[in-house]
């Protein structure tokens, strides 16, 4: 694993999300609470969308354009009009930085293209 620093932890707030660019990849990052912090990949597969921009409930994102939801750790969609999983990636904090894995999704999914 080849874990990079993202952003510092107190640069995103509880229930909130940002992106950020790693590997070439832009990677939406999601903290829910003081010590967890989620990474997917920031494009929608349904129509490549950034879910960043999106609403964060529970432990899934929704796309603010069509309304698909996706599990933070499977990468599965929840809803319709998505089909296809978005590739998730290994998270931890280190020393209040959130350090990410974008090398290698852990859910093996492609990065949305089209």
């Amino acid at each position: 694993m080849s874990f990079e620093r993202a952003l510092s932890l107190d640069d995103l707030e509880v229930g909130h999300a940002a992106c950020v660019e790693l590997a070439g990849e832009p990677i939406c990052l999601v903290r829910l609470d003081a010590d967890t912090v989620k990474a997917v990949h920031d494009t929608c597969s349904h129509q490549q969308y950034p879910l960043h921009e999106g609403w964060i409930e529970g432990n899934t994102i929704e796309c603010g354009l069509h309304g698909s939801m996706f599990d933070l750790d499977t990468g599965d969609p929840d809803s319709l009009p998505a089909v296809t999983p978005i590739p998730t990636y290994a998270v931890r904090i280190d020393d209040g930085d959130v350090l990410v894995d974008a090398t290698t999704p852990t859910n093996g999914a492609s990065p949305p293209r089209h």
